[in-house]
């Protein structure tokens, strides 16, 4: 029997009908759309028989059944019916039951008292919100007097028995075909629906007394349907929307799982561990094994630098001007000093440095993990001592090479001074230091030794050491006591004379060697101050000076040399010239003179000279400058030396033709003047100067410095007539009086020059210079003086001269120079007296 129900279907979906099932079928019937009924394919299969569970019930074996909550929701399109199972174990028609595996289905549990009572599945449908339904419940196959009751479903419910995951109730169909979400594989068979409204399909109470019924409420005010000739259960007549008293809840039973997943879970986690293990172990210990050994060695492997000793530099006698000192610097590891304060206030009174200054040292950036600082250096042993005795955590000691100057500041501007260079290693900065820097430093030795993170060797550990090797020692040509008095006289001369500086040459002429070059200012190089920047250096090398008059002589030994002149040849001087536009007029004012070139040279005319220079000729006479050595270095070799400035001939401009001639115009060093004036003591014979005498290395082997090979510049008879006319220079009747040397004869040649100015250009101030040779018959010493921009006088026989007259009296003696037993012939200067 069927019954139908009217009103409009919802969505254009078919209105639903409670299709009863076969006579002989267990379960009840099924929700079906009218559109449905006559749906072509639509196949019922016949009801099978008994199932097992009725003849478990025919025997008398009580079935557990469990109580199931009362609401499912199930969307309207879904059917119930007996085509859906095959039997009570949950299969479906021709198929499993989806999420099934063909096991057993769980089974529900009975309540207490109740007689085992199944049957079909009776099932109700309610109708939409507002509409009236009525549902038909048709009764299970009674069986020895005892009927059952069906199995509902709602979203969330669970059977009271759960076996092999399935249920025996009716599988939950979505209209024809099964879309809905319905499982009976499980022991959840929720349906959700998209449409405004929902059903739900209650159970009855589990009162199973023989005739067990159910009934089915609107989820949202609908019509409850019971099975005719069952009451409803207490309370389940409720109006739309009223909630139904919960239930109590029922004992579950569990399933414990299966142990063989967690072994293998455990045994797969262990395996994938181990095997980074192995890969890490691998890289570790073979492929990266070599590096890593190479960087723990490092870490523990110290190499200690050990300096060598630095070679000496001495005078001509053995004097030493520089040496090799032991030293000790006091460093600081500042992650290990614990008490920054007063570690530093026990340091203070030892290294002379103030606390805080101390302090400031040890205290650094934790992060950039600093563990060496220096807190001080050029310490002697026995405060390195001192402060080992201390024993402070964190403060050791380090050997240091150092360098002292036992003079001072005597040859400084030639011995040179040292600085620290990379790696904290000592190196020459200026002078000799610098020039000889590879061989006086000699070869470092090493020492590898392992220490600890603090820095500390470990005393069990290997040690390898290879010994320094020191440096070569150095013998000068400088005399010390030569060297000493020329710096005080010219230093005397530039503070009484109130100069920029001065410098003093002093040179053997047949050799080449420098015995002094003296310097003002000087400096201390064991203590060099921001104040000696400008002290640094050596002037008679570096700084190129218009030489003015004393360059005369060039000029006069180009013209006797070519035979244009003689030192008796007459020569009218008027007052001035011009040439090439420029007026040139003498130091002194005058009328027109007649003098004989040796008056010219005597008087240092300006004039006289030009007049002799046009004889000679620019050509001859840039040659003659040129072999004197003018222009170029003079092979010395000093660092920083320059070269003076002497431009072609052919560049010559007509006044610079004139000017040339007697020191203008040009420049030079002091260095080169006097090795024109030595060339002209030595018979015309140009020598290199020489300043190093000999190397003496680390086994004790001396090495001579070679001499250069002397180059002739002139002959013999011109530098004879030129020393000659140079020795009435130095007389009451020329211009240097001055420079007389009681019991010597002395040849030289005074000059004052225009001085450059080589920040606002143009000329500005004088540089007054002497050079000059004794004894004149025969020459052993050369002495020039310059001194630059004096202001208390500027003519060179008036502050330069006395110089000349100290530096070399002194040379003399100290060298043991005899007392001439000649006197020179008298020559005539002036033809008008």
């Amino acid at each position: 029997m069927s019954s139908t129900q009217s009103g409009p279907p919802r969505r254009g979906r078919g209105r639903l009908r409670l299709v009863a099932p076969p006579p002989n079928s267990v379960h009840g019937g099924r929700l079906r759309r009218d559109d449905e009924a006559n749906e072509p394919g639509t196949r019922r299969p016949a009801a099978r028989g008994r199932s097992r569970d009725d003849r478990r019930d025919r025997r008398g074996i009580d079935r557990p059944d469990d109580g199931h909550p009362d609401d499912v929701d199930y969307a309207d399109s879904y059917e119930f019916g007996a085509e859906d199972y095959d039997d009570d174990r949950g299969r479906t028609a021709g198929r499993r039951a989806p999420g099934g595996s063909g096991g057993r289905p769980e089974r529900p549990r009975r309540s207490s008292g109740a007689p085992a009572a199944r049957g079909g599945a009776e099932w109700a449908a309610t109708a939409r919100a507002g509409t009236a339904q009525s549902g038909t419940a048709r009764s299970g196959t009674a069986r020895s007097g005892t009927a059952r009751s069906g199995t509902a479903r709602s979203g969330t419910a669970r059977s009271g028995t759960a076996r092999s995951g399935t249920v025996r109730s009716g599988t939950v169909r979505s209209g024809a075909d099964r879309t809905g979400a319905a499982r009976s594989g499980t022991t959840r068979t929720s349906a959700t629906r998209t449409s405004a409204t929902r059903t739900s399909v209650t159970r009855t109470s589990a009162s199973r007394a023989g005739t067990g019924g159910r009934t089915a409420d609107s989820g949202q005010g609908g019509r409850r349907v019971h099975r005719p000739g069952t009451a409803p259960r207490a309370g389940a007549a409720r109006g739309g929307g009223g909630r139904r008293p919960p239930r109590p809840l029922l004992a579950r039973s569990y399933r414990l799982g299966s142990p063989r997943r967690r072994v293998r879970v455990a045994i797969v986690l262990m395996c994938v561990l181990l095997g980074i293990l192995a890969v890490r172990l691998t890289q570790l210990q073979g492929i990266s094994a070599s590096a890593y050994a190479a960087q723990a060695q490092a870490q523990r492997l110290r190499t200690i630098v050990l300096p060598a000793a630095r070679g000496a530099i001495t005078d001509r006698s053995g004097h030493t001007l520089a040496q090799h000192v032991e030293l000790r610097a006091v460093y600081a590891n500042p992650s290990n000093v614990k008490d920054i304060r007063a570690t530093a206030a026990k340091l203070a009174s030892l290294l002379n440095v103030p606390v805080d200054t101390l302090a400031q040292r040890m205290t650094t950036d934790p992060k950039k993990n600093i563990k060496f600082v220096y807190l001080a250096r050029g310490l002697t042993p026995d405060i390195g001592d001192r402060v080992t005795d201390l024993e402070l955590r964190g403060i050791g000691i380090t050997e240091e090479r150092g360098r002292a100057y036992p003079g001072g500041p005597l040859a400084s501007n030639v011995v040179g001074f040292m600085r620290q260079g990379d790696g904290d290693v000592l190196q020459g900065a200026g002078g000799l230091e610098l020039q000889y820097d590879s061989v006086l430093r000699g070869t470092d030795g090493k020492r590898r030794l392992l220490a600890n993170p603090e820095g500390l060797e470990i005393p069990s550990g290997h040690t390898t050491q290879k010994d320094p090797k020191p440096g070569s020692a150095l013998r000068l040509t400088l005399d010390r006591d030569i060297q000493w008095n020329a710096q005080q006289a010219i230093a005397e001369a530039v503070r009484d004379s109130e100069a920029d500086g001065g410098s003093v040459v002093v040179m053997v002429p047949r050799t080449g060697d420098l015995l002094a070059m003296a310097d003002a200012p000087s400096f201390d190089p064991n203590r060099i101050t921001p104040q000696d920047t400008a002290a640094l250096g050596n002037r008679a090398t570096r700084d190129a000076y218009e030489p003015g008059s004393v360059n005369k002589v060039i000029t006069m030994a180009a013209a006797l040399d070519r035979g244009e002149i003689t030192e008796q040849t007459p020569i009218t001087v008027p007052p001035s010239i011009v040439r090439g536009g420029v007026h040139i007029e003498d130091a002194e004012n005058h009328g027109v003179e007649n003098l004989t070139t040796a008056g010219v040279l005597a008087r240092s005319s300006n004039i006289g000279t030009v007049e002799i220079a046009d004889r000679v000729g620019r050509g001859a006479l840039e040659q003659a400058l040129r072999a004197f050595g003018l222009g170029a270095r003079t092979g010395l070799g000093f660092p920083g030396e320059g070269a003076g400035l002497l431009p072609p001939s052919k560049d010559w401009s007509g006044s610079q033709a004139a000017t040339i001639s007697y020191g203008q115009g040009m420049s030079a060093t002091a260095l080169q003047m006097a090795s024109v004036y030595a060339t002209i003591a030595n018979g015309g014979v140009r020598v290199a100067p020489r300043l190093v005498d000999a190397v003496t290395g680390p086994d004790g082997v001396v090495t001579t410095t070679p001499q250069a090979p002397g180059r002739r510049v002139v002959s013999a008879q011109t530098a004879s007539t030129l020393t000659r006319m140079l020795e009435a220079v130095a007389s009451n009747e020329g211009t240097a009086p001055l420079a007389e040397v009681p019991g010597y004869r002395v040849a030289g040649k005074t000059g004052t020059a225009n001085r450059p100015d080589p920040v606002k250009g143009g000329y500005e101030g004088y540089t007054a210079s002497f050079i000059g040779f004794a004894p004149a018959d025969n020459p052993r010493v050369v002495v020039e003086v310059v001194l630059d921009n004096p202001k208390k006088g500027y003519f060179g026989g008036q502050v330069a001269a006395p110089v000349f007259q100290k530096v070399m009296s002194f040379a003399l003696t100290t060298l043991g120079v005899p007392q001439p037993t000649t006197k020179p012939a008298p020559l005539v200067l002036d033809l008008d007296k």
